[in-house]
C-alpha cells in the first residue's frame, strides 16, 4: 500500500466532488473495472501529491492538464511529481483536457496499451 500524508484524505475528498469536465468524461470510461477489469482511483493520494487516476495493479497514473499547466513553472513542478512517482515504481500518463475532449479513443487506447 502507499503511503500518503494524512491531511491530503480531505483534500482529495473535496476534489472528488469538484470534478473537472475532463475528468468526469474519462471517469465515465474508466469506472467500474472498465480498463482491463483493474479497479481505478480518482483522487488519490500518494506521497505528498492527490493524482487525478490511479490504476494500482498496472502501476499506472493517469493525470489530465487544464490550461494552468502551460506554463513553465508548472511543467518543471509535474515533472518533478513524475519523477517522484517513477521512483515509487508507478508509470505516469499525462493527457491535456483538450485531448480529452478532442480525442478520446486515442486516449483510452494509450492508457490501455500501457495498463
Amino acid at each position: 500500500m502507499l503511503q500518503y500524508d494524512g491531511y491530503l484524505k480531505k483534500y482529495s475528498r473535496r476534489l472528488r466532488k469538484d470534478v473537472t469536465d475532463a475528468e468526469k468524461l474519462l471517469w465515465s470510461k474508466m469506472r467500474g473495472k472498465q480498463l482491463k477489469g483493474f479497479q481505478v482511483y480518482r483522487q488519490k493520494p500518494i506521497g505528498r501529491f492527490v493524482v487525478d487516476f490511479y490504476c494500482p495493479k498496472a502501476h499506472l497514473i493517469i493525470e489530465l492538464d487544464g490550461g494552468q499547466h502551460d506554463s513553465e513553472e508548472m511543467r518543471a513542478r509535474d515533472g518533478l511529481r513524475d519523477k517522484y512517482m517513477e521512483s515509487l515504481g508507478l508509470r505516469v500518463l499525462r493527457f491535456s483536457d483538450r485531448e480529452i475532449f478532442e480525442n478520446l479513443t486515442a486516449v483510452l487506447e494509450k492508457i490501455w496499451s500501457i495498463a
